[in-house]
């Protein structure tokens, strides 16, 4: 079952509630606790569902991009991370407190995150981790309970008596957290009283400690930042993780505590300063494509869930709150409609009235996808778009990034295609970057000033008959690249060998990384290739960037 607290527990399904978008929900939740896989007989006995209702969300979620049907298994696609987005987008504490977090993340050499309270657990809505062979394993959207985490008796400070019988409640029927996937279960239960006095430590300190509560050798101090503008309210707790091998609880409070709540102070600065959230551009017709899609899948396609999810992907920023009016203006849907998806947004935890008539989401919404792919790489992305190529054109087709000397090109994922004679070259390979079709392509992205290669150009060596070495004229055919788009080598690797490749661009518009496919030059001539293979190359990388857009909007996605 998803991870949950006694403050889910109770009400009935109100009459109102749409059954579907229930059903949908929990499939989405149960692919999460399973990191992101599981088989259809998998969500079948997980949720209870009968196998064909299983399959229609299945098929309805893969139509919206959520998830792959990969075999037997249901697998979580990058696309899924709107509906985080939208609610990390409402909140808006990321985009102003991020860059505070990853400053003292650099400066402390320590893992840093932000997080908020989820009831009576504690949820992450921004990670800033080192790399170490002993690493942080928390991510984004992961949810803690309250007690075992040092963020979370700052929370409980203001938790009213109602909450803290909920919370009470909780841990007797759930006394090894079992139903938080996040944390190992508990071996040995601490009383109540024990948080109890840590929540009113944490009243007086302004501070609170976690001396390996989680699990052995973790250790982690937090600061409250408290919302200038909400009565100084908690907006979030900034934490900084260790290992007791660097820090002991003790060492870590009395070292990074203070630089700590300098970083907390430029933080509650930052949100007394910032203008007040306008009303952003509200999206229109949401919701209306999902016909179509009816129309084409038939009985496999459960309009009434795509409709529901889309009501989520109306929020965001600039829109924290939004009416009913709102939303079915935003989504296209009926009014009832509209309605019917809040009700039972309401009853599962993920949205809540906020007054005013309006509606917010909570940080629940991040349940629905986010934790599994929040570390997603771009070679993870990008792999099942490749394969999907390599099956259209019948040639293999791989992406790659260019080394930091910018000397080389180095493959990060690959499809290969089944034939007797085929492009043989495994993920890891370097290869020169001015001798091939994806080198190209990220080199015309470089500044001319900027190339390693200008440098070096003198030494280029041929290595076919070919291949263009004079650096006049590799400049000429770079500026030709970055202009019409796309490069095309024609046996300058290796005779027999013709590729083209495409860049593969981030959010910003900046160069990643580029895709190609690579064919024997018997197969195909340079006009079929333009022709019939760059058409597809195209919409292949604009797919791979559709996925980066969506998953790098409030993550970092490692291109190697």
């Amino acid at each position: 079952m998803p991870a949950k607290t006694t403050m889910d527990a109770a009400p009935a399904v109100p009459a109102e509630a749409g059954t579907p978008l229930i059903r949908g929900v929990a499939v989405l939740r149960q692919l999460t606790e399973a990191d992101g896989t599981l088989s259809a007989s998998g969500l079948e006995r997980a949720t209870g569902l009968a196998r064909s209702t299983v399959d229609r969300i299945a098929s309805t979620l893969a139509r919206m991009g959520y998830v792959r049907l990969d075999g037997r298994d249901v697998v979580l696609a990058p696309r899924v991370m709107e509906l985080g987005n939208a609610y990390l987008a409402a909140l808006g504490l990321p985009a102003l407190l991020s860059s505070h977090a990853d400053a003292l993340a650099d400066e402390l050499d320590e893992s840093v995150s932000l997080a908020v309270a989820d009831r009576d657990g504690v949820r992450f809505i921004h990670q800033a981790t080192r790399r170490r062979a002993m690493a942080l394993s928390f991510r984004i959207g992961d949810l803690l309970p309250a007690e075992r985490t040092a963020p979370g008796p700052l929370f409980a400070t203001e938790w009213t008596d109602t909450e803290w019988h909920a919370w009470r409640e909780r841990r007797a029927a759930d006394p090894q957290d079992r139903d938080f996937p996040a944390v190992p279960p508990r071996e040995h239960a601490s009383p109540d009283e024990d948080f109890e006095r840590r929540a009113q430590r944490a009243h007086k300190d302004g501070w609170a400690l976690d001396d390996q509560l989680i699990e052995p050798g973790l250790v982690a101090v937090s600061v409250p930042v408290r919302d200038p503008r909400a009565g100084g309210r908690i907006a979030c707790v900034a934490n900084v993780v260790s290992h007791t091998s660097r820090h002991t609880a003790a060492n870590l409070r009395d070292t990074l505590l203070p630089r700590l709540r300098a970083a907390v102070a430029k933080m509650e600065r930052e949100l007394r300063e910032a203008p007040q959230p306008q009303s952003g551009a509200a999206p229109a017709g949401l919701a209306i494509w999902t016909g179509a899609s009816k129309q084409e899948l038939g009985r496999e396609f459960v309009e009434s869930l795509a409709r529901g999810l889309t009501v989520l992907t109306a929020f965001g920023e600039g829109r924290a709150e939004l009416t009913l009016t709102d939303v079915a203006r935003a989504t296209g849907l009926a009014r009832a409609t509209a309605r019917r998806a809040l009700i039972t947004y309401e009853h599962l935890g993920l949205v809540r009235q906020s007054g005013n008539r309006g509606f917010t989401l909570t940080p629940r919404v991040l349940s629905l996808g986010y934790p599994p792919l929040s570390r997603t790489s771009l070679s993870q992305i990008a792999t099942p778009h490749l394969a999907e190529l390599a099956d259209r054109v019948h040639e293999s087709a791989s992406l790659a990034v260019l080394t930091p000397s910018g000397e080389e090109i180095q493959y990060m994922a690959r499809a290969a295609t089944s034939r007797v004679m085929s492009v043989n070259i495994t993920i890891g390979t370097r290869l020169p970057a001015y001798a091939t079709s994806l080198g190209r392509v990220l080199l015309a992205d470089v500044p001319p000033g900027e190339r390693r290669l200008a440098t070096a150009l003198g030494e280029l060596h041929p290595l076919t008959p070919r291949t263009i070495t004079d650096p006049s004229a590799l400049a000429t055919m770079l500026e030709e690249v970055r202009e019409r788009g796309y490069a095309l080598v024609d046996e300058e690797l290796e005779e027999g060998l013709r590729s083209v490749a495409v860049p593969v661009r981030d959010r910003t518009g900046r160069v990643v990384a580029a895709v190609n496919v690579a064919m024997h030059a018997a197969r195909r001539s340079v006009e079929e290739c333009v022709r019939e293979v760059l058409p597809e190359l195209v919409e292949t990388a604009g797919r791979v960037e559709g996925d980066l857009g969506v998953a790098g909007r409030f993550t970092r996605v490692p291109v190697s």
